[in-house]
């Protein structure tokens, strides 16, 4: 394994316009993730948890520091270069699973395979092995409606998995399941980690997801604390 770190964060701030004043979001973030690592961010709603992991994503830009990737200064990539990024190298769940109603389960999850420019039977062929990976073997060519939340948010990992990438960023990937479904999932991610040798980064409340990851940090004030 690389010993190079995947992501190195270099005295990274956020801030946004406030109606009275400048907000500070983050604040001077130090932070390294080597390749294969899995990591919970925690903290309390409004910490920047999701804003840091946007930046990470290339969805955001820092306000000042930088953000290296795999040892490429994310600042120096156009649009283009970072939609690239984001299709190929990193994978993205949410809390909420955006699938595409008016296709399978099987055509949702193959839609990265789509964009990058593989043929239709490649990206199909990618989607099914995923699939099979994430327990829904049995499930591809189903409506995505009739799915239930845990399948739906196994589908949307599925997807983040499609084309191998680096780094999966996952956003309170079970803020909206019950408590069994949830710590199904934490599983499922904890066995892709070890299978596939990716970079989990996971931003959660959730305490027992976060007892799963290798390594948890809490966010408070803008600052990143190490815990344990």
């Amino acid at each position: 394994m690389s010993k190079e770190p995947l992501y190195l964060l270099n005295k990274v701030g956020k801030e946004f316009a406030g109606p009275a004043e400048r907000l500070t979001v983050l604040d001077g973030i130090d932070m390294t993730v080597m390749p294969g690592e899995s990591i919970a961010i925690l903290g309390a709603s409004g910490s920047g948890k999701t804003t840091l992991l946007h930046l990470l994503g290339t969805l955001d830009s820092p306000s000042s520091g930088e953000i290296f990737f795999s040892g490429q200064s994310l600042g120096s990539l156009d649009r283009r270069r970072r939609a690239a990024l984001r299709n190929r190298d990193i994978g993205f769940v949410f809390q909420f699973h955006h699938l595409l109603s008016e296709f399978t389960t099987l055509e949702n999850v193959a839609m990265p395979g789509l964009v990058a420019g593989k043929s239709r039977d490649e990206s199909l062929e990618l989607a099914r092995e995923a699939l099979g990976m994430v327990g829904l073997g049995n499930r591809m060519e189903f409506a995505v409606t009739t799915l239930s939340g845990g399948e739906r948010q196994r589908a949307a990992i599925a997807r983040a998995i499609l084309l191998r990438p680096k780094a999966l960023l996952a956003d309170e990937p079970t803020g909206n399941l019950d408590e069994k479904t949830g710590r199904m999932i934490g599983d499922l991610l904890v066995s892709l980690n070890r299978d596939l040798g990716m970079t989990f980064v996971v931003v959660t409340h959730n305490t027992e997801l976060a007892g799963v990851m290798g390594r948890r940090l809490e966010l408070r004030s803008g600052v990143l604390y190490a815990q344990g």
